[in-house]
């Protein structure tokens, strides 16, 4: 069976479509959306707008250049959530009424599991079981994967995501949106143990992300009331430090996880995967632990389309097709 897809992602701010064939991705088309930057943070109003102005083009580009005609499609998929409600809608509802013209299976994918096997795109790929830690403005969860269709997580945050924490520091350092990559970009330049911050503990293999962020808008109160330079002659050191602290508490858990369950191949995904720290670290206990690690590609990290018809191709081979009912779900689990 060679199935030929079309998938679509459309759960926050970047319109994307991806041809999968034979489980071999022939393109990955994105429009990104900019007018964000002036708000500091993905307006959803806006952001649903755009996907209606780039869903067309994006989809007949990713088509085109694959060199598939639409009537050779065996089906068409689409990301049901988590994300942005009427940024979904968008999506949802082009891939409903293309499956439905062209009389061909739909399927719905979970936005976080695309993220873990976008591992499946390119070699080199985990061996089932493997832990993943997908990481993003949304998320952050330690996930036993057990095969394609088969994941449990064990360890999640029980208040903000690690990328939600990322982008308000860089907010509070008034770093341009998203502050996550600037972040990272100053603090390869720092000293990570110039500040230390506050490590909050959770039960088990859960996090907490909410004290980490009143602690720096409370180191810096403290520090600008006396220099109100601080900041500007310090930015380095406070980014790399803050990066150091939240990679720390993310391993810590990982760790953790690791050596309760005995798996050795660790995984990273989601956005702040493409985070150079985490990379780096995780790099390091390939040596330390004797870690199988997986890193996927910056493309594969951020939402991009390619993830959501890797997904798409698992569950065709699963025969796991949607009805036309189907509803996005903004707050969709596991």
């Amino acid at each position: 069976m060679s199935p030929t897809i079309l998938a679509i992602e459309s759960s926050c701010d970047e319109t994307s479509a991806a041809v999968i064939r034979n489980g071999k991705i022939l393109n990955n088309i994105i429009a990104t959306q900019s007018v964000h930057q002036r708000y500091g943070g993905v307006v959803p109003e806006l952001a649903s707008r755009a996907h209606q102005k780039h869903i067309v083009p994006v989809v007949d580009q990713a088509l085109k250049e694959a060199g598939i005609d639409k009537h050779q499609l065996d089906a068409v998929a689409f990301t049901q959530g988590p994300g942005l409600l009427g940024a979904l809608l968008v999506g949802s509802s082009f891939a409903k009424a293309m499956a439905w013209g062209l009389g061909v299976p739909l399927i719905a994918v979970n936005h976080m599991q695309a993220h873990i096997l976008a591992h499946f795109i390119e070699d080199p790929k985990p061996v089932f079981p493997f832990l993943c830690l997908t990481v993003s403005g949304g998320h952050t969860q330690i996930v036993l994967v057990e095969s394609p269709m088969h994941m449990q997580v064990i360890g999640e945050t029980q208040d903000d995501a690690v990328g939600e924490a990322f982008d308000k520091a860089a907010k509070m350092l008034e770093l341009p949106y998203p502050g996550g990559p600037f972040i990272d970009k100053l603090a390869q330049k720092g000293n990570p143990e110039a500040f230390r911050f506050p490590l909050s503990e959770m039960p088990g293999l859960n996090y907490s992300f909410s004290g980490i962020k009143t602690a720096i808008l409370y180191f810096l109160r403290d520090q600008t009331k006396t220099d109100p330079t601080f900041v500007e002659n310090n930015i380095n050191d406070i980014c790399a430090s803050i990066q150091h602290t939240l990679i720390h508490m993310l391993l810590q858990k990982l760790k953790k996880a690791a050596k309760q369950t005995g798996i050795k191949q660790i995984a990273i995904a989601g956005g702040v995967a493409a985070n150079s720290g985490l990379r780096q670290a995780l790099e390091n206990q390939r040596t330390e632990l004797g870690w199988e690690v997986y890193i996927p590609k910056f493309e594969y990290c951020t939402d991009n389309a390619a993830m959501i018809a890797m997904t798409a191709h698992f569950k065709y081979l699963e025969k796991d097709f949607s009805s036309m009912d189907v509803a996005p779900m903004p707050r969709m689990k596991f």
